[in-house]
């Protein structure tokens, strides 16, 4: 007769890891923002000194994928289950009072400049404005001649003749031009916590697309006033904004008119 086989017994569940899911359902419950933001290439002295300066504005907890799932579940909150897809690997939650995006532009605001490696895509264009270096004579003539930058020496030391872009927004960084940068200290891209996605429970609702872009959205909202003050004032649109536009545009057209009446009131010779 077969032996009955028995019941596989399951692997006991650390306790630390039972108070770490409690602790994050607990928290999920008692704040109105619940923000996830990858920690991806986050050295540990920025993610530090992040933590410091938040400090009273919100609190950052690190687990495993797996147990914050656990803690979705556990806190009951069933409106926040669409933010499990954006759970991943490196990443930091953020407990706050604030909503999603003050709190993603406060992420934004903590980002430190930093130098760019082979393979990151220019967040800008990248240009290199005339002017000395600390750059010896020697092997960097050939380095910043290389990426197209023009150079003379000065003083003992290499001078840039000419303004020159390195790289355009969007574009993969290559080998060479990373070393340069590297060289003349330039910082293009930002070390910090990225916003993925954020639970406002005020609103029930989660959020995607948070990442705050203060200097992007300001340049865009300059551009946007320009254009709406120069269609406003083409149409004569009247308002305090547009008046002394106006007044102004009608004063050149009356210069206008009044020379081709001048003009046509010539005496013709003859």
């Amino acid at each position: 007769m077969a032996k009955e086989s028995k019941p596989k017994r399951e692997k006991e569940i650390p306790q630390y890891k039972v108070d770490l899911v409690k602790e994050l359902a607990s928290q999920i419950k008692s704040n109105r923002t619940i923000l996830i933001a990858s920690s991806k290439g986050l050295p540990s002295a920025n993610f530090h000194k992040i933590k410091k300066d938040l400090r009273g504005k919100a609190e950052i907890k690190v687990a495993k994928k797996n147990l914050v799932l656990r803690a979705f579940d556990e806190s009951k909150v069933s409106a926040i289950q669409p933010l499990k897809e954006h759970v991943q690997a490196d990443v930091a939650l953020f407990f706050s009072n604030s909503d999603a995006f003050t709190l993603s532009g406060i992420l934004t605001d903590n980002q430190s400049p930093a130098k760019a490696k082979a393979g990151d895509l220019a967040p800008e264009d990248i240009n290199v404005e005339p002017g000395p270096t600390d750059l010896v004579p020697g092997p960097a003539i050939s380095e910043l001649s290389g990426v197209g930058l023009k150079v003379a020496v000065e003083g003992g030391k290499l001078a840039i003749k000419q303004p020159h872009t390195l790289v355009r927004a969007g574009v993969e960084i290559k080998p060479n031009v990373a070393a340069v940068m590297a060289k003349l200290n330039i910082t293009p891209m930002k070390v910090g916590f990225e916003p993925i996605a954020a639970f406002d429970s005020k609103d029930g609702k989660v959020y995607t697309g948070i990442k705050i872009d203060k200097k992007g959205t300001l340049a865009t909202l300059r551009e946007s006033i320009t254009r709406a003050l120069s269609f406003a004032v083409g149409r004569n649109y009247a308002s305090k904004d547009t008046i002394k536009f106006i007044i102004g545009k009608a004063g050149l057209q009356e210069k206008a008119i009044q020379a081709l009446v001048d003009k046509n009131n010539q005496p013709q010779g003859g």
